[in-house]
């Protein structure tokens, strides 16, 4: 066995101690480069298992070569030769890509972050969107000791004892920032068990959740934690990520000197589904295999560092939010084939199924809505047998359902509808009600004018008073809703293109009659 295999072999192991032998069992000059490629290639792999806040140094003696060129030392770190996602994790807020509504300069959460006045929370968001990074930077700012607990690996006697280290240290005048991911893995008892501590200061609970907290997460718990939604980071977003990377020489694939065209990022980035983490990764893949081919990532390379991820199934995981996303567009597209492949994988894959009946449930409301509101409906219904039949006979009830859903008439207007009026709400504040739409129970309202000038639809002619107004008045009437020329839409866009006409007219009347007297 060569040096270099026998550096590697140490390597592989988990004691820390056995790397650095590993590492100085090849301080001959003559093996110094091949004990780097060698230590950076085992350093890149799962086993390379320290946490992000331990670092590994060591350093190989300067000895001649044979052409009396001095080597530099050698100098292995976990911040060098860890993953390229760890490596290139964000420093500041202003190097987070994305979030720019929930980071914006004048946003509240900014604003106490940097000030220092950092309060327990829920982080909600997709994997990748920078749930871990937020929480290093808020211990950071309030200059807080960082401890960080998963759900999955850790049981309630080490909750107990990390809020036993925090306790001591706030009895001492140190704040600790305690970070959960996945909290809602944590079973009741074991999310109580954080509680006291929360309403005490003893922590800064914050927890990571891909899930919806109003879920899976404990009542108690969210009174006492604020809850921030991430969004999944847009493939513009991801783009600027990856070209960070490629550029940065001290953390990132800068001394590489990589050639990618800017398709093939923005095509990297798409493959990710907002996960930067993930984006990362594909692009640090794609550049070891470019390195056979002169260091230009090339469409070949990138085809094949894409397909190899697309025919992997990750129970929530990576791969997990991939195919969801594809079972939402095929139903979407009208393509009740492809749609009812990916339910039929994800189910095969071990997807919770009540998940996916909470998002084909979304579906009919967001994708289908008016223009065939039997879909809602069928949706409730088909979750209702599964709760009744259990797996596997009542997945059956899911795949006519999204067979259904894939196959029946689309409309978005409604949901467009709803996102438009909320952006007015908020835009505008809180505007009054005008007097003749108000409530007039008692007799000081009616003199007030509560109530005056109303017209009882019922009595007018057709059922309907055309000439009043709906909306406060100083912001005049709005149009949120436009059917689609699509299934029942069809019905409802005739009747209201000509009920809006025909108010227009009567409201015009209506002013100049006001006008003339």
């Amino acid at each position: 066995m060569q040096a270099s295999d026998t550096c590697g072999q140490l390597l592989l192991n988990n004691n820390i101690a056995q790397r650095v032998r590993g590492i100085a069992a090849a301080r001959s000059g003559r093996l110094e480069r091949e004990c780097q490629r060698v230590c950076q290639r085992w350093a890149n792999t799962a086993l390379w298992n320290v946490a992000p806040t331990q670092a590994l140094e060591c350093s190989v003696s300067k000895r001649k070569r044979p052409d009396s060129v001095t080597p530099d030392l050698l100098h292995v770190d976990r911040s060098a030769m860890g993953p390229l996602a760890e490596r290139m994790r964000p420093r500041t807020l202003d190097d987070m890509v994305g979030q720019k509504r929930l980071l914006a300069p004048d946003s509240a959460l900014r604003r106490a972050v940097e000030s220092g006045r950092v309060h327990s929370m829920i982080l909600w968001g997709p994997p990748g969107c920078g749930k871990t990074t937020l929480a290093l930077l808020l211990a950071h700012y309030a200059d807080a000791e960082f401890n960080a607990i998963s759900a999955v690996l850790s049981g309630l006697p080490e909750v107990r004892q990390v809020l036993a280290e925090a306790a001591q240290r706030f009895a001492g005048g140190r704040r600790t920032v305690l970070f959960v991911d996945e909290v809602h893995r944590f079973n009741k008892a074991q999310q109580d068990a954080f509680l006291p501590h929360i309403e005490r200061g003893t922590i800064l609970f914050v927890g990571a959740t891909t899930e919806n907290p109003s879920f899976e997460l404990n009542s108690a718990l969210l009174s006492r934690c604020r809850v921030h939604v991430l969004e999944g980071v847009s493939p513009q977003d991801i783009v600027e990520a990856l070209q960070r990377a490629l550029h940065d020489a001290e953390r990132g694939l800068g001394q590489q000197t990589i050639q990618v065209s800017e398709a093939s990022l923005l095509e990297i980035a798409s493959a990710a589904d907002g996960d930067v983490r993930r984006a990362l990764t594909l692009l640090e893949i794609a550049a070891e295999l470019a390195t056979g081919e002169g260091g230009e990532i090339t469409p070949r390379t990138l085809l094949q560092v894409l397909a190899d991820r697309t025919r992997r199934f990750d129970k929530n995981g990576e791969q997990f939010y991939d195919q969801i996303s594809a079972l939402h567009k095929s139903v979407r597209s009208s393509n009740p084939d492809a749609a009812l492949y990916w339910l039929t994988r994800m189910l095969d894959g071990g997807c919770d199924p009540t998940y996916l009946a909470r998002r084909l449930t979304r579906m009919a409301i967001e994708d289908i809505g008016l223009a065939d509101p039997r879909a809602q409906g069928m949706a409730l219904e088909a979750w209702d047998i599964y709760e009744r039949l259990g797996s596997p006979e009542g997945e059956l009830a899911f795949a006519q359902l999204v067979l259904y859903l894939a196959s029946t008439a689309k409309s978005n207007a409604g949901y467009a509808a709803f996102n438009q009026a909320r952006a007015e709400v908020r835009a505008t504040g809180t505007q009054e009600v005008p007097l003749h739409l108000r409530n007039a129970p008692t007799k000081l309202m009616k003199t007030l004018g509560y109530g005056q000038d109303y017209q009882y639809d019922h009595d007018a002619e057709g059922g309907i008073a055309l000439d009043q107004t709906g909306f406060p008045d100083a912001m005049g009437e709005r149009v949120y809703y436009n059917p689609m020329p699509r299934g029942m839409e069809i019905k409802l866009k005739e009747k209201l293109d000509r009920l809006r006409e025909t108010r227009g007219q009567a409201r015009a009347e209506k002013r100049g009659s006001k006008s003339q007297t």
